[in-house]
């Protein structure tokens, strides 16, 4: 059955976005809407949609799990030696976007990505689940395998290469820190004027705060 995709339509309207309730610093404000969506106990409040470039100049975007948030910026983990990672060997900046579809509102976070280090990925890779730990060894993320069944005999390969032992972590897995110069906040609200508030970086390492139109 043809469904008509123009007549869904959600008009939103739960709240507003004033310049008045902004914190200075958009890691601060980004870090009170995650805790708000985690309260709302919004499914997958840390998936965020990471777009890259490749070599040829097209677009790439895949969702990751955010891990790390601070004054920094903001920290995932993957195979460095994946789509993304070579993407961002070549071009080190990136753009990652979050939806609370719940809470009506959108995030962009816009700058420059460099590796963590390694002790922090390290860390993060010994907090992981064991079978996690074993799926970053058995996986060469984004090459061409036969089927399922070459996963599966490589996750076999590492459960017997470790045994009941510790998992060290990959050489070639790891962190990345997002460090933004642009910082875009979106509420939805009726008839599709939105609140669009965006935060730009300024050579003094403090931000300047505009309203865009919607």
């Amino acid at each position: 059955m043809q469904v008509d995709l123009t007549a869904i339509r959600i008009d939103y309207a739960r709240a507003g976005l004033h310049e008045r309730d902004l914190d200075p610093s958009p890691l601060v404000q980004l870090d009170t809407w995650l805790r708000e969506a985690i309260a709302a106990e919004h499914p997958e409040p840390t998936a965020m949609t990471l777009a890259t470039v490749t070599p040829d100049g097209d677009p790439a975007a895949r969702v990751v799990l955010l891990k790390g948030l601070d004054d920094r910026g903001l920290v995932f983990f993957t195979n460095y030696e994946s789509d993304k990672g070579r993407q961002l060997e070549r071009a080190s900046r990136a753009c990652a976007c979050f939806f609370w579809v719940m809470l009506e509102r959108q995030a962009r976070v816009t700058g420059v990505v460099s590796k963590v280090t390694r002790e922090e990925s390290e860390a993060y890779f010994r907090s992981r689940p064991r079978e996690s730990q074993l799926g970053a060894w058995a996986s060469r993320q984004s090459v061409v395998v036969s089927g399922r069944e070459a996963i599966e005999s490589s996750l076999a390969e590492a459960r017997a290469r470790f045994g009941d032992g510790e998992i060290p972590c990959p050489p070639h897995w790891g962190g990345y820190r997002l460090v933004p110069d642009r910082v875009e906040l979106w509420q939805g609200r009726p008839s599709r004027l939105h609140d669009r508030l965006r935060y730009t970086r300024v050579a003094d390492a403090s931000w300047t705060i505009e309203r865009l139109s919607p």
